[in-house]
């Protein structure tokens, strides 16, 4: 019986360590945790209850963890649907100014969740659009700075991220215009600007 409890443990961990510790209710089922079993482990503090059915194991709350650790739990709280987007994802990419006060995504237009933490973009977005985190997925530098210019995001923002992406490499003017299109005329003028910002 032993055996199977650190089977069942070692089983959601695997899970939980490719997500920065958390994990939710359907994994943990998955894994062989009852929701009997999982109400258990939230009440003793085996498990850090994080949100409706999202948990963290105890232990990954005092390892150092990431500045985008919280952006997992996000991820989970939409059953995998949501994509990190718009300031949020340049400030992943490390682009710019870009400071959010709040948390963007991009969700599929029949999303229904609400989060008062998040801000709910609704798109499809195409697979080359995307890329996958450490447990989470973000929009491509690209796309993420195409999406704020149409947002109209504050412009010495979109300037200093396409600033950015062109010195390190992530983009090219042409990508950008290109995307921009793909976008309308409010991502092509915030786009347009910033480019010729850096001439």
């Amino acid at each position: 019986m032993r055996g199977d409890r650190t089977d069942t443990r070692a089983a959601l961990w695997r899970i939980a360590a490719g997500q920065r510790g958390y994990f939710t209710a359907a994994q943990a089922l998955e894994a062989g945790y009852s929701y009997q079993a999982q109400r258990y482990h939230a009440q003793r503090g085996n498990w850090t209850a994080v949100d409706r059915g999202v948990y963290r194991f105890r232990e990954f709350d005092v390892l150092p963890g990431g500045e985008d650790d919280h952006l997992v739990r996000w991820f989970l709280w939409s059953k995998g649907r949501a994509t990190v987007s718009h300031i949020t994802a340049l400030s992943v990419h490390d682009l710019g100014t870009a400071n959010p006060a709040q948390i963007h995504l991009t969700v599929p237009p029949g999303f229904r969740q609400k989060g008062d933490a998040v801000i709910l973009h609704r798109a499809e977005l195409a697979q080359d659009e995307t890329e996958e985190r450490g447990g989470y997925r973000v929009t491509t530098p690209v796309r993420a700075i195409v999406e704020c210019a149409a947002a109209q995001v504050d412009q010495d923002v979109v300037d200093s991220a396409v600033a950015d992406a062109l010195d390190r490499g992530l983009a090219t003017r042409r990508g950008l215009l290109h995307a921009a299109q793909r976008l309308g005329a409010r991502a092509e003028l915030g786009v347009g600007w910033a480019l010729q910002e850096t001439r």
